[in-house]
């Protein structure tokens, strides 16, 4: 990774496991787009937390999703990469989960000291794939995109490494 002046890093799946159960969070934040008169069937998550932007009820939506990503970031399990840091260059953490939880996890497994920079979902306007939050990553680090490598597990952190102009290895490639 000497190549590069900069790592980036998603965290669930990548440097951590969080032990979040999808479902339930699903469950009720479909809940919470019913009180408010919006089918959500047919949706996951991600559906409907584009649909809860949409629709301006982010904020309810976020509530309950940083509940549960919280919580499973005080139980999650470290993944194989996390034995790699420190690193010789800055490193970041892009994740479509919540800042806090990020932070969380990483403090956990005392990863936080090799840390720099943790871009959430909910630090920037927008989420993966969308490049800017990776960018937001990279500028953090002080680092140009052409200099940054994204380290992720999800066909998302692919297009978002793509959309960004950022090298992208999958963490199977390196574990």
């Amino acid at each position: 990774m000497t190549e590069y002046d900069a790592v980036v890093y998603d965290l669930d799946g990548t440097l951590v496991c969080l032990d979040v159960d999808w479902g339930a969070a699903a469950v009720e934040a479909a809940e919470v787009l019913a009180a408010r008169g919006i089918d959500t069937g047919g949706m996951d998550l991600w559906d409907m937390l584009e649909r809860a932007d949409e629709e301006g009820y982010r904020g309810s939506l976020e509530s309950v999703l940083t509940d549960h990503e919280r919580a499973g970031a005080r139980t999650a399990d470290p993944l194989p990469l996390a034995e790699d840091l420190p690193l010789p260059v800055p490193v970041g953490v892009c994740s479509l989960n919540c800042e806090a939880a990020c932070h969380i996890a990483l403090e956990t497994h005392g990863l936080d000291g090799h840390v720099d920079v943790v871009v959430g979902r909910d630090t920037v306007d927008t989420y993966k794939p969308d490049p800017e939050p990776l960018l937001a990553a990279a500028r953090g680090l002080g680092a140009e995109p052409d200099e940054t490598l994204f380290v992720g597990d999800s066909e998302s952190d692919a297009e978002a490494a793509r959309r960004a102009g950022v090298a992208f290895q999958h963490v199977r490639e390196r574990h």
